[in-house]
């Protein structure tokens, strides 16, 4: 077997709301696989924007933005990376395209209330959409579309990190994917 062929790669990816627990979670996922001697990469919306200036907040540059990141995720994947994506991706379709794109790909819905999001607010970005300060705000002037059937839910409101992120760890454990068969011994 050649070396590269020992790991088979898999995609991570956390959808939901701006404050539901997506990033947190993710950097824990990282650090997990990461003590575990696997290769890990981080997707994360905030820092690939940075990466991506010039990307708008139309639903035609999200599900482009959503793509380029989705077809980033499968080169990784296909290289035997474990890739973990954080973003809202607010539609369907483009998180559709990316499953479509990945060979083994885990969809999580991060779940937590609008009001409960807005009550987290990390970087008082709710406010300023209240505010008309920011359009296209997903989940105030800009539609979110929960997931219809994603592998994995975590309901972050109401539960600790720590819980969340357990079971995060034991639902990807346990999903028809064998995922014990990702790896080799």
């Amino acid at each position: 077997m050649m070396p590269e062929e020992k790991n088979k790669g898999f995609v991570v990816w956390l959808t939901g709301l701006s404050g539901s627990g997506k990033s947190t979670l993710a950097e824990k996922l990282c650090a997990f696989y990461k003590a575990k001697g696997f290769r890990v990469e981080h997707l994360d919306g905030d820092a690939v924007r940075a990466v991506f200036p010039l990307t708008g907040f139309s639903k035609k540059d999200r599900d482009e933005h959503i793509m380029r990141v989705g077809y980033i995720a499968s080169l990784l994947e296909r290289n035997g990376v474990i890739v973990v994506a954080s973003f809202i991706s607010p539609y369907n379709d483009a998180r559709m395209a990316v499953r479509r794109s990945c060979r083994n790909f885990i969809e999580v819905y991060v779940e937590a209330s609008l009001t409960e999001c807005e009550r987290r607010d990390p970087k008082g970005l709710y406010k300023k959409a209240r505010a008309g300060e920011i359009k296209h705000f997903t989940g105030i002037d800009d539609p979110y579309d929960i997931p219809g059937s994603p592998q994995i839910t975590v309901v972050t409101e109401g539960r600790s990190v720590e819980g969340s992120f357990q079971y995060l760890v034991k639902s990807i454990e346990v999903l028809s994917i064998d995922f014990h068969q990702l790896f080799s011994p």
